[in-house]
C-alpha cells in the first residue's frame, strides 16, 4: 500500500468515461483494506459494504423453489451478486453480461478480491454486451433468474439509453426472457414509485425490498432498494 494509503490498480477509457479500480485502507479501520471502482471520478462501488448486492441473488434465489437454475447477471461489478448465487448448490449455471470489457480483463487479471474464486467455478461465464439490448431482443434462450445491477438507480441510470427497461415496454420484453416461475431481480440505491408502478402493470407478483446498514465509509445508514417481479407460472 502506498504511503497515501491508496493504491491505483487500473485506470483506463471507457465510453461511460474514466473508469478507475483502486485499493486503499480505510483511515477510520486501520488494516482494512478495501476495493473500489470509480466511473467518470464519481464513486461507483467498493467491497466493504455488499449487503445489498449479493442480497439481490439470495432474496431472489429464496423466491425461486427449483433445482439446476439458470442464472443471467446483468453487471459485473466487483462479482459480489454472481458470487452469491454461486454459492447455492440450486444454481447450475451463471453467465454475467458486462457492458464494459475493462471489467472483465480485471477480474480475469485477479485484480478484486473475488476474481479468483470466480473463475474457478466451472460454473460461471462472462460475456461482453449490453444487457438492456440482450433483454430488449427475442429471447434465444429463458433463466430461471434474471439479476439487474447496472445502474444507481432506475431514475438515475449510466445512460439514459437503458431508460426503455425501467418502463412498462422494457419489462414486458423482459419478461420473455424469464422461463416459468422466474424472478426478475432490480439492485437500486434509491426507493422508486414510477419503477414499482412499472413492474406492477407487467408482473402479478412484485416484492420490494430495503437492505439497511451502516455506512462507515460515509458515518451514516444507508438504505438501498431491491426491485423483484415473479414471471408467469406457464
Amino acid at each position: 500500500m502506498s504511503p497515501s494509503n491508496l493504491e491505483i490498480l487500473a485506470y483506463e477509457d471507457s465510453p461511460l468515461g474514466p473508469l478507475c479500480l483502486r485499493r486503499r485502507e480505510l483511515l477510520s479501520r486501520p488494516g482494512t483494506v478495501v476495493t473500489e471502482v470509480t466511473l467518470n471520478h464519481a464513486f461507483l462501488m467498493s467491497s466493504y459494504n455488499t449487503a445489498s448486492e449479493r442480497a439481490l441473488a439470495s432474496v431472489a434465489l429464496q423466491m425461486h423453489p427449483g433445482t439446476d437454475l439458470r442464472v443471467l447477471v446483468g453487471g459485473l461489478g466487483l462479482g459480489y451478486t454472481a458470487h452469491a448465487a454461486l454459492a447455492s448448490p440450486r444454481v447450475a449455471r451463471v453467465e454475467v453480461v458486462e457492458f464494459l470489457p475493462q471489467v472483465i480483463d480485471w477480474m480475469e487479471q485477479g485484480l478484486f478480491p473475488l476474481a479468483a474464486a470466480l473463475q474457478a467455478d466451472p460454473r460461471f461465464s462472462t460475456a461482453a454486451g449490453d444487457v438492456y439490448a440482450r433483454l430488449a431482443a427475442e429471447p434465444s434462450e429463458r433463466w430461471d433468474l434474471i439479476l439487474i445491477d447496472v445502474d444507481h438507480a432506475p431514475d438515475d441510470q449510466l445512460s439514459r439509453t437503458n431508460d426503455v427497461f425501467y418502463r412498462a415496454e422494457g419489462l414486458e420484453r423482459a419478461n420473455r426472457h424469464l422461463a416459468p416461475g422466474g424472478i426478475l431481480g432490480v439492485w437500486s440505491y434509491a426507493e422508486s414509485s414510477p419503477f414499482a408502478d412499472a413492474l406492477r402493470a407487467v408482473f402479478q407478483e412484485v416484492r420490494i425490498e430495503p437492505v439497511t446498514f451502516f455506512n462507515e465509509l460515509i458515518d451514516e445508514e444507508t438504505t438501498d432498494w431491491l426491485f423483484f417481479a415473479r414471471g408467469d407460472l406457464s
